[in-house]
């Protein structure tokens, strides 16, 4: 026991590492609820429709996860501070020609370099070098600098709505392009190499280690990442739609920015305790749990119009969908070595991040062919339903085939 102590990884340098990138993540994930903030203003000057905004929005998400599979490759290659730089610089040059204000610039702005090579280049590859800072609290902090995104939605839409309603989006993009070359350059420049990792323990005898929950590992893989599109599409609806939806039915939009800040600010919060159960009963029950909280708060979103009513719903969907995603992360480090990291993660929050944006493609979609939100919340609660159906049976097949443990995690 006494060695295991000593050849831990952790230490107060992988706190410092957490820290920083959550500062880092805070910056970056502000730039995505631009057009959430400004959908409305932005819809009325393109003169275009809410779904094809929605879609400028969800490549971003498509973006991060699919450049995550490469620049994840890269940040093992040229390292970690090198890839997020690139990828701080991409998202300020993309915000900078979204702000040109034509649809073509917005595609390409948001897309490519906010998304592919912008998101892609800093969320992926400073999950997976957080998670090698960690063995034993691994799941709070990946929790934490998860926040970040959160962190990003209590501070920036109220900002961002008082900006747009003063000086105009396009003034405010450009504005918060330059704010994330001035604090993420330097922060970025703060982050140390990860220390050596200390070999796994010597695997069981008779054990299985083609296996991963009695599966082939790819199929295993292929299951999670199916899951966590089902997952993602209702997480996106609220997220990307509530500041519209509340505008639609009377609500003004500055109490919809609140409302945004609160369902992230509810997340937030309760990250740190999803990161905390993710830690004590793994990550693969943590994502059911998150999951099942999820369907729930979708659903009431179907049954009240009230303000007050809404805002209630907003929180607890946030402390609802809040663990999921870095549960889906602690879930691959679970179950497949450190070495694989690189590219399985990467490969799931691709899978999660479509879902991400296709949710809140489709729903823009129907909300131009109803002209109301109910058949997008509808359509969350299946997809939903369907995620539960594949992580119940990914957990049953892990809880029975103990005898059979992972690929010898790192």
């Amino acid at each position: 026991m006494e060695e295991t102590q000593h050849r831990s990884v952790e230490s107060g340098a992988s706190w410092r590492a957490a820290w920083i990138t959550l500062a880092i993540l805070s910056i970056s994930f502000g730039s995505p609820l631009l057009i959430v903030v400004g959908m409305k203003p932005m819809q009325e000057a393109l003169g275009t429709e809410r779904s094809l905004l929605a879609l400028a929005g969800s490549l971003v998400w498509v973006g991060t996860g699919a450049g995550g599979i490469f620049m994840g490759w890269l940040a093992d290659r040229i390292g970690v501070r090198a890839t997020v730089a690139i990828g701080a610089c991409m998202i300020a040059g993309g915000l900078a020609l979204s702000s040109l204000g034509s649809m073509w610039a917005l595609y390409v702005g948001q897309g490519l370099m906010v998304g592919l090579l912008g998101g892609g280049g800093v969320y992926p590859p400073l999950l997976i070098y957080v998670s090698r800072w960690f063995d034993r609290r691994r799941g709070t902090a990946v929790a934490l600098i998860s926040s970040g995104q959160y962190v990003a939605g209590v501070i920036w839409p109220s900002l961002f709505q008082w900006g747009i309603a003063d000086f105009g989006w396009r003034a405010i993009m450009l504005s918060y392009a330059g704010v994330v070359l001035v604090v993420m350059l330097p922060a970025i420049m703060l982050l140390k190499p990860v220390p050596v990792v200390p070999p796994p323990p010597a695997p069981v005898p008779g054990a299985r280690p083609d296996r991963v929950a009695g599966l082939h590992p790819n199929l295993a893989q292929a299951l999670i990442c199916v899951a966590a599109f089902f997952c993602c599409v209702p997480m996106a609806i609220p997220s990307a739609h509530i500041v519209a939806f509340c505008s639609d039915i009377g609500i003004t939009p500055t109490h919809g920015a609140v409302m945004l800040s609160t369902m992230l600010a509810c997340a937030f919060l309760a990250r740190q305790a999803w990161g905390a159960l993710a830690d004590r009963i793994g990550g693969l029950r943590t994502v059911l749990a998150g999951s099942i909280c999820q369907a729930v708060a979708i659903a009431c979103f179907l049954s009240t119009q009230d303000e007050a009513g809404l805002f209630a719903i907003s929180a607890a969907f946030g402390f609802g969908f809040a663990g999921i995603i870095p549960a889906y992360s602690i879930t691959i480090r679970d179950l497949y070595p450190s070495a694989q990291a690189s590219w399985r993660i990467p490969l799931v929050l691709f899978t999660a991040m479509s879902g991400m944006a296709f949710g809140s493609w489709f729903a823009g979609f129907l909300y131009d062919r109803f002209g109301y939100y109910a058949p997008a919340f509808g359509l969350g609660v299946a997809f939903n339903a369907a995620n539960l159906i594949l992580i119940t049976f990914l957990v049953v097949r892990t809880t029975r085939r103990r005898a059979w443990p992972a690929m010898a995690p790192g």
